[in-house]
């Protein structure tokens, strides 16, 4: 599947067709290179899902919590996705040993939205059903999302 995001005032469009295809997946790896837009796009895929947290990059803390309202009409109940997603960023991670300690099993396997950036430094503990997302910046400046 694919989606384009033509600019920052499309992304929210962009966002609920991606909902549309979440389905029963619960864990995302978002693989794209520094400034391709992950941190963006997971921020207004958030906000559709309902969250009116402030949602910002995990880099320092490597996992955001952020509660989910359900005021607004998404295509996922509160069933579905629980209260809470989780937001990772990799990025800043030396060793996976980083990853055990902060109990990334209670995250990944809790039925709860998980969302990841730079899973490419933890690749051998991603769930075998997690979706690859990419995000490639294009010459036209839009952005290719591609699972």
């Amino acid at each position: 599947m694919e989606i384009r995001i033509q600019s920052l005032d499309t992304i929210s469009e962009s966002a609920r067709k991606f909902i549309q295809y979440i389905g029963e997946a619960r864990v995302f790896a978002f693989y794209g290179k520094m400034g391709a837009g992950k941190t963006t796009f997971v921020k207004a895929l958030c906000e559709e899902l309902g969250s009116t947290d402030v949602i910002t990059s995990p880099t320092f803390s490597i996992v955001n919590e952020y509660g989910i309202s359900y005021n607004k009409k998404s295509p996922l109940s509160r069933e579905d996705l629980g209260e809470s997603i989780y937001h990772f960023d990799f990025y800043r991670i030396k060793k996976l040993e980083e990853v055990y300690d902060m109990g990334y099993e209670e995250y990944f396997y809790s039925g709860a939205l998980c969302l990841i950036e730079w899973p490419e430094l933890i690749e051998d503990i991603l769930p075998e059903d997690a979706v690859r997302v990419t995000i490639e910046e294009q010459t036209d400046g839009s952005r290719l999302v591609t699972w």
